[in-house]
């Protein structure tokens, strides 16, 4: 019997299929994992499309006339297929040109570090440890999915990779969880994915498990059915969207006001919970935060809040928090309300109590297995100390010396005249992308990598080819999974198309930094060498990995499970002056005096609720009286595998489908399945109708992910062809705090498209030129 073969993706981990002559010829699920996403089996076909950038190429402008001829051109403009040694040379010249006129705070390095599960040819590592190796660059910090939360959790609990990684186990939470109340759902569809490969799905069954165990299972969201449990065992309680910090306060109000907070917990574990009493009781502002408050603002019943209010206080409860709560105007209150709750309740640190910030949002959380440091590359030092949140690219690039509030400080944005990209695609992940597209104009030159012509292939002045996750050799490893995988290439690579690091290390010796980067090492040195390194951390856990050979020669190594029981902040709970929180006071910081003593007006020192400038309160929404919710795809990972075939079948001719409430379709007249115009003063997408009573009236959804399409590039009211509703969505960030993306608040109108269609080109070619080279500019002398 042949030894199974195995490789991993951010969807999974899944099982070669071979045939009788030993030849790959797809993918199969795992048949461990109890429930696989079916994404990844998509990858076979998908990497063999002729969407692959197989050759490098140069926008005709550039190539012809130099650095920062015609930018208004990109993304519409063709390209010149030149070959690999002319790329190399234009793009090394190019970046020595920059920062020798400039200096390489006048270089931006952009990834997003989706582009693969191993975790040696990660692309964001890669493109990184090569701008240091050059003396650094501009970076980015946080994350779109998380920029708020991963500003606020250090100053008020911890870091959230370490809450991430440190939640309760599904079997602590069915054991002992007999509430989960959720805000934002909790979607099987975003947990299909974790970086480096998820081998074993955990959300549906695990949430099935805690409904046989006879858990309460209660939904706050605009959404019902982002909450996978077994049919009939969710009560779905509909919200307005940005609304739910002001329910989570009036539940804390109504525990409080009837005495049943946890109040030796609180002196205990927390500071600040006088001062943020204050607020509850409104004895600032004469507005006291209780359940008829918060129906008000929220449409949710004063009553059901009481009573919840009750329960959460009679047996073994937990506050869940989606992300995409926080990826809204003020979007650390929905994160430091739950938390602020959960300490009322008294239960943190109890086994299956308390709260968890993002049960559903990716595979991890809920995991019984052993946690270590896999093999990761290092990216070296970075002299350059300028950094931009991550969704302020646009603001930089439009603002060159401009200032912003970061976490308690002023920066200013530097000037930069080249974007490095590799890994992602900033024409999903950016909001506002008619914005971004004249902002995209400001850099002399941008190169990116990558492997298939998206928007931001097209988008770009130097095209490199990248090679994807199946051909080539890597390491797959995700925290707290089960399964290290021994990723062999199972697939040529298209054309010319090179992998990341054998590109960095061709520049690297152009660029006199050869050692610096590869350190001596080819690729396959670099995996034994990381591996080592990783096998060395495992042994501190109690992990004991094979030697490399034995490990290459397995295809595998199944990791134990924890050693005890996972509980999130147990230690804490038990002794808090052994085992302190790293926040300025070892406790849970209700109130933080770090961030008050920031004195922002968007973000105060304790939970509050705060409109957005985009909501169905808003005076906005009389002309646009829609709130739009773009969620995660269920059928690829951001925009990756947006052209494969099982992405396109859940399009509606070809488009995005935008799902709304009978009600809203049938007072604009649209039926399901027509074609609809989705516009704001921002923009306008087109998208195919989804009459669906799964969201509630005056809300609708567009999941994020389709190949952006403009009809004309940056121009004022461009429109896209394809359903992208990041043309939607505006450019702002959460506060002064964090600068994060505020993607979720958004009003828009919906109308239907009465027009011809335009022809959809998300999925087109770009136009090539042929010339061979000859007579072009000298671009590097």
């Amino acid at each position: 019997m042949r030894q199974r073969e195995l490789t991993a993706a951010h969807w999974g981990v899944y099982e070669v299929d071979r045939d009788a002559q030993g030849r790959a010829r797809g993918l199969r699920s795992l048949p461990e994992d109890p429930d696989p996403s079916p994404i990844g089996l998509s990858m076979w076909a998908a990497y063999q499309d002729a969407l692959r950038v197989q050759w490098p190429a140069v926008r005709r402008s550039w190539l012809h006339e130099g650095p920062g001829a015609r930018p208004e051109l990109r993304g519409r403009e063709a390209f010149v297929r030149v070959p690999w040694t002319r790329a190399l040379e234009l793009v090394a010249h190019e970046l020595e040109r920059v920062r020798s006129t400039h200096g390489n705070e006048a270089i931006f390095g952009g990834s997003y570090g989706w582009s693969s599960a191993g975790r040696f040819h990660h692309a964001q590592s890669q493109v990184h440890r090569f701008l240091n190796a050059l003396g650094g660059y501009v970076r980015s910090v946080d994350s779109y999915s998380l920029g708020a939360a991963r500003v606020l959790m250090p100053h008020i609990v911890a870091p959230m990779e370490e809450l991430m990684a440190s939640h309760h186990g599904w079997d602590v939470m069915q054991a002992n969880t007999r509430l989960l109340v959720a805000f934002g759902g909790i979607p099987a569809k975003n947990s299909q994915v974790t970086a480096g490969g998820a081998a074993e799905h955990r959300v549906r069954s695990g949430l099935a498990a805690l409904a046989a165990a006879g858990c309460r299972l209660v939904n706050f969201s605009p959404v019902r059915d982002n909450f996978d449990a077994p049919e009939g065992t969710v009560q779905w309680i509909p919200i307005r969207p940005n609304t739910d910090t002001a329910v989570m306060m009036a539940l804390a109000c109504e525990i409080v006001r009837a005495g049943r907070h946890d109040s030796a917990f609180l002196a205990s574990h927390c500071v600040g919970f006088e001062r943020w009493a204050t607020e509850l009781e409104g004895r600032h502002d004469g507005t006291r935060k209780d359940a008829d408050w918060a129906e008000a603002i929220s449409g949710v019943p004063a009553q059901t809040i009481r009573a919840l209010a009750h329960d959460l206080c009679s047996v073994r409860s937990l506050v869940n928090v989606s992300w995409s709560l926080q990826r809204a105007e003020h979007g650390e209150q929905p994160f430091w309300a739950a938390v602020a709750l959960a300490c009322v309740i008294g239960q943190v640190g109890l086994p299956g109590g308390g709260f968890g910030v993002g049960y559903g949002a990716a595979n991890i959380l809920g995991s019984p297995h052993t946690r270590f440091s896999g093999p990761t590359l290092p990216q070296g030092s970075n002299p350059v100390k300028s950094f931009i949140p991550v969704a302020r690219i646009a603001d930089m690039l439009l603002d060159p010396g401009g200032s912003f509030a970061y976490n308690g400080a002023q920066h200013r944005y530097p000037d930069i005249r080249l974007i490095y990209w590799a890994g992602g695609n900033p024409f999903h992940h950016h909001q506002d992308l008619n914005r971004l597209a004249r902002a995209w104009r400001k850099p002399e030159t941008i190169i990116a990598h990558e492997q298939v012509w998206n928007a931001h292939a097209k988008m770009a002045d130097i095209v490199l080819p990248a090679t994807s996750t199946l051909e080539r050799d890597d390491i797959g490893f995700a925290t707290r999974e089960p399964l290290m995988v021994a990723m062999k290439a199972i697939a040529a690579a298209p054309g010319e198309a090179m992998n990341d690091y054998d590109i960095f290390a061709a520049l690297a010796k152009r660029l006199g930094a050869t050692e610096r980067f590869t350190e001596g090492r080819d690729a396959g040195a670099w995996l034994r060498h990381l591996y080592a390194e990783s096998r060395e951390r495992a042994k501190g856990a109690g992990v004991d990995l094979p030697d490399f050979d034995d490990f290459w020669q397995q295809g595998e190594f199944r990791l134990p499970p924890a050693s005890r029981p996972v509980v999130m902040l147990e230690d804490f709970r038990a002794d808090p002056l052994a085992h302190p929180l790293r926040t300025p006071s070892g406790r849970i910081e209700i109130h933080s005096g770090r961030i008050a003593s920031f004195g922002l007006a968007d973000c105060p020192g304790h939970p509050v609720w705060r409109a957005p400038r985009e909501w169905l309160g808003a005076a906005k929404a009389a002309g646009h009286p829609l709130h739009l919710i773009s969620d995660q795809p269920h059928t690829k990972l951001h925009s990756q595998l947006d052209f494969s075939t099982y992405s396109r079948a859940n399009k509606v001719a070809l488009r995005e489908p935008v799902v709304m409430h009978s009600q809203d379709a049938r007072a604009r007249g649209i039926r399901d399945a027509d074609m609809v115009r989705v516009f704001n003063e921002r923009g306008a997408c087109l998208a195919g109708a989804r009459v669906d009573d799964s969201t509630m009236p005056g809300v609708v959804r567009i999941a994020t992910g389709a190949w952006w399409d403009p009809t004309c590039v940056g121009e004022p009211g461009s429109m896209d062809r394809h359903g992208n509703p990041n043309v939607l969505t505006q450019d702002v960030g959460a506060s002064g705090l964090s600068q994060g993306c505020s993607a979720q608040s958004c009003l828009v109108q919906v109308e239907r498209w009465t027009g011809e269609l335009p022809e959809l080109r998300a999925f087109a070619l770009p136009e090539f030129e042929t010339k061979n080279g000859s007579g072009l500019a000298d671009l590097t002398r």
